[in-house]
């Protein structure tokens, strides 16, 4: 059985690795000849929650099963208040998680929203690697 911190540690780096998957599957639809707005966005938005993900593990926070990211920053301002208005319109991405997955009437992503959601995304992860002390 590992100790505690060891497993800790492992399950951030597990956190992280799928983060940096969404992380960078996002920048390259983001610069494909090929518009994938919508695939885009989700994928940042997903990078975005995972990143939120792995800092809340590191801090031993629970958090639900939620694609929430406004949720999920406001248990990490619990660990780190100046981490929320940092990354506050990160909140707007997880209408790609949710409505955006599914069929609907919604309006089509456009390529300045996804172009959007990757610095958003970008800015996330800076922010949590920052105060991640691995």
């Amino acid at each position: 059985m590992k100790p505690p911190e060891e497993a800790k540690r492992e399950l951030v780096r597990q956190w992280l690795e799928k983060a940096e998957s969404d992380w960078r599957l996002s920048h390259r639809l983001a610069t494909d000849s090929e518009s994938y707005a919508e695939a885009t966005a989700f994928h940042a938005q997903q990078a975005v929650e995972k990143y939120l993900k792995a800092f809340l593990t590191w801090h031993q926070v629970e958090f639900p099963k939620t694609h929430d990211i406004k949720r999920l920053l406001k248990l990490a301002s619990g660990c780190d208040p100046s981490l929320t208005p940092e990354l506050s319109d990160a909140a707007d991405l997880t209408v790609y998680a949710v409505e955006y997955r599914y069929p609907g009437e919604y309006p089509a992503v456009i390529a300045e929203e996804a172009t959007s959601a990757v610095a958003i995304s970008d800015r996330v992860r800076d922010e949590v690697l920052q105060r991640l002390l691995l």
